[in-house]
């Protein structure tokens, strides 16, 4: 049986079942539904192909194509269907389909909700699995992401200076009870000219927006109207990735609580998180800050790493960040700012 539902249906369906994207791994590589499977019905070369063909010959010989493509793959599809099912239930300890009295399900899209998708789910549905496709496919999806990016969100700032311990604390109000979103750890990037280190690859621009808009609308579904979500105070810039305006605009409107952590302990705290790396490592990052940092201190911070004394480099670096965190802290003059232990559940 095959069912064609919309995106809010499709991502309530997606916390139980998993999601096949039967884009090609180019599309897929991109950005995707978060927690998506990849399934191509095409390789990126073959979509070139069946889209040239579409576009310069007709839509006829674009599916008879298609089809050939198609019709070598539809064995291995259906047990790599198979295979995320399997998958899907371990990583999820779901117990789902098992406890289904009729067929397996499977949610299927593509770009448009198109062919690609009509073509798998008819596959599948032939099988013997219960398959639902989302209408519009992932450009109704990416809509949706938009949709959720610019609705006016609550925010609660957590503020500091470089090493206060900052992404710490907004565990704990998690631990706490409150809500939180890390945007470091879904940009996979500390912020800092140091803040790829001991990082995965970061998502793209999509991906990343993706992973917010999700987070976004789970949080704000469970949350009462005048309730406040917490963010750690960020630039505008986390490594490669731009926070998108309106969520930027409404966390520069937002009260930002400050932890006031003494300067020793700061620099004990990022010395130990950031020694361990390797000094050509810590080198290459102190250089992409040299023209802001200056030629002295630049020069400094470098001879103190390689003299083994990584303590006094991080101090001239810390003396650096606060300086600017300083002079954005002064520029907020209609922002709230008050001390992290006023801050009320």
């Amino acid at each position: 049986m095959i069912e064609k539902i919309g995106v809010e249906a499709f991502l309530y369906r997606a916390k139980k079942w998993p999601v096949a994207d039967v884009r090609s791994p180019g599309e897929y590589g991109q950005a995707h539904i978060s927690g998506a499977y990849s399934l191509p019905l095409f390789s990126d070369e073959e979509r070139k192909i069946v889209g040239t063909l579409y576009k310069q010959q007709s839509r006829g010989d674009a599916i008879k194509k298609g089809l050939e493509f198609f019709g070598v793959k539809m064995k291995n599809m259906v047990e790599e269907v198979e295979k995320i099912i399997l998958t899907h239930k371990s990583l999820t300890n779901s117990i789902a389909n098992s406890e289904e009295s009729g067929p397996a399900t499977i949610l299927v899209h593509c770009w448009r909700g198109g062919m690609r998708s009509a073509g798998v789910a008819w596959l599948l549905d032939l099988y013997g699995f219960k398959v639902y496709t989302l209408a519009g496919g992932y450009k109704a999806y990416r809509n949706w992401v938009l949709q959720q990016l610019e609705r006016p969100h609550r925010f609660k700032m957590l503020g500091g200076y470089t090493g206060s311990g900052k992404t710490e604390m907004l565990k704990e109000l998690a631990k706490n009870g409150h809500s939180i979103i890390d945007l470091e750890g879904i940009a996979h990037h500390k912020g800092s000219a140091f803040g790829a280190l001991g990082e995965t690859p970061q998502p793209t621009q999509e991906m990343f927006e993706n992973e917010l808009a999700t987070e976004l609308h789970k949080i704000s579904a469970s949350l009462p109207q005048d309730a406040h979500i917490w963010l750690e105070d960020e630039s505008r810039r986390i490594g490669l990735i731009n926070l998108p305006n309106a969520i930027w605009d409404a966390m520069r409107r937002a009260p930002l609580f400050f932890l006031d952590t003494p300067f020793e302990e700061r620099l004990d705290h990022i010395t130990e998180e950031y020694g361990q790396f390797g000094t050509s490592q810590l080198v290459a990052c102190i250089l992409r800050i040299q023209k802001r940092l200056g030629g002295r201190e630049t020069k400094d911070a470098i001879s103190f790493l390689n003299d083994g004394n990584s303590k006094e480099c991080f101090r001239i670096l810390l003396g650096y960040y606060d300086k600017f965190y300083k002079k954005d802290l002064d520029s907020r003059e209609d922002v709230a700012i008050e001390n992290f232990s006023t801050i009320t559940k």
